[in-house]
């Protein structure tokens, strides 16, 4: 009998371990599914956003967007208008839209007037 305690007490320490593995490898299962919907995505083509002008880290410059001005804003306006300043983000604002007031170095504004031509460009 003495023998038959010794084995239960064995297979408990077993049955320990293996849940101690169990729930090891089902935190390193979650941890790895946290990292990668951590991760940034990117295009068909292996990049994210566009690269920016030599010397320039993504922060908006605005003079390089001046050729809109006077322009009818659209889509491709925007666009090209982002890729010119070397800004990640671009957005155009229309008369009485309501904005936030935070500073985004990385954004490209284009301000409208009524009939959408661009009347001012601005970082922010």
């Amino acid at each position: 009998m003495m023998s038959g305690a010794v084995g239960s007490g064995s297979s408990r320490t077993d049955l320990g371990g293996f849940m101690f593995r169990t729930r090891a490898y089902l935190a390193t299962l979650a941890v790895a599914a946290v990292l990668a919907g951590c991760s940034t995505g990117g295009n068909a083509d292996g990049g994210g956003a566009p690269a920016a002008s030599a010397g320039n880290d993504g922060r908006c410059e605005a003079s390089g967007a001046d050729f809109a001005m006077g322009k009818q804003a659209s889509a491709e306006l925007l666009e090209q208008a982002r890729k010119a300043s070397g800004s990640q983000m671009a957005r155009i604002l229309k008369p009485h839209d309501v904005v936030t007031l935070e500073y985004r170095s990385e954004r490209l504004n284009l301000n409208v007037d009524e009939q959408g031509r661009v009347t001012r460009v601005n970082c922010g």
